[in-house]
């Protein structure tokens, strides 16, 4: 079977199983395989598989038949130009997220004093705090996840990105880890946001291969905003600022929430849909 047929086999069988988009997702498959970028397979359609070859396709294209995550089956995902590592202990970054470190980023180079300190609040895989790190190599960052197996993930992270000792990891719950005196520039979140009962209507990707605990926001799926506007001002500089993404539809209500707790909003920053998706804030001067 040569690469080409075996691209469209992939394909068809994937079809069947509702994958989308199925080509994208065989030909992923196969240039992960064979270790060469997609487009590279354009260039050998004509290369014949071997047994053993053809026999890992077969079994890989299976297990994203089952919707296992194609970043799963892979092991990493590009974030922000850089690989990251995934796997069920955490959220698979997702490419909207990218907008979020992008505004992080810029707004840490505008800090006029060094170095410049940074909060992920709930680091997952740690690709907030790695573009952080990276964009900003004089910036001061610290990551901080409740669950002990994410932050490992962070963790290896980090350190595949030749990062170790400049992202500093704490395990715990919310604001609690931080010492009483931390302060930070920017508080940076892409915080659990789906309302408790739609977990089960998400694609099979998300709601089997994630974490609950990285997609369960409460009731409405608010709580975590809640929280980061209760409870951010304490540990923030004074001219320092919130940026976090929310789900579809959260804009309005996060809003509120916020301004409830005496902040100013800055911004409402859409995605590449141009749907609403990011929210900066700072907290009001007479707070």
């Amino acid at each position: 079977m040569t690469v080409l047929e075996a691209i469209q086999k992939s394909a068809g069988f994937l079809a069947q199983k509702g994958v989308e988009p199925p080509r994208l997702n065989a030909e992923s498959l196969l240039a992960h395989l064979l270790k060469m970028p997609r487009m590279k397979l354009y260039l050998n359609f004509d290369r014949v598989l071997t047994v053993p070859e053809t026999d890992a396709l077969r079994e890989l294209v299976k297990r994203r038949g089952r919707r296992e995550p194609l970043q799963h089956i892979t092991g990493s995902v590009s974030f922000c130009g850089h690989e990251i590592s995934v796997s069920r202990q955490a959220l698979v970054p997702r490419p909207e997220t990218e907008l979020l470190a992008e505004a992080a980023w810029q707004f840490l180079a505008t800090c006029g004093h060094q170095p410049a300190a940074a909060l992920d609040f709930g680091t997952g895989t740690g690709c907030l705090a790695i573009a952080l790190a990276i964009k900003c190599p004089d910036a001061r960052i610290t990551a901080i996840d409740l669950s002990t197996d994410a932050l490992a993930l962070a963790q290896q992270n980090a350190l595949h990105s030749q990062l170790a000792g400049r992202i500093d990891f704490l395990l715990g719950d919310g604001f609690a880890p931080l010492a009483t005196a931390a302060r930070f520039d920017l508080i940076v979140s892409n915080p659990p946001y789906i309302p408790s009962a739609e977990i089960e209507t998400l694609q099979p990707e998300v709601r089997d291969f994630d974490p609950r605990a990285a997609l369960d926001g409460g009731a409405d799926g608010l709580d975590f905003y809640r929280r980061l506007a209760a409870e951010a001002r304490l540990f923030l500089k004074p001219d320092g600022k919130v940026m976090v993404e929310f789900g579809d539809g959260q804009a309005g209500p996060i809003k509120e929430i916020f301004e409830s707790e005496k902040w100013v909003v800055e911004k409402v920053q859409a995605d590449y849909s141009q749907r609403a998706r990011i929210l900066i804030t700072k907290p009001s001067p007479a707070s």
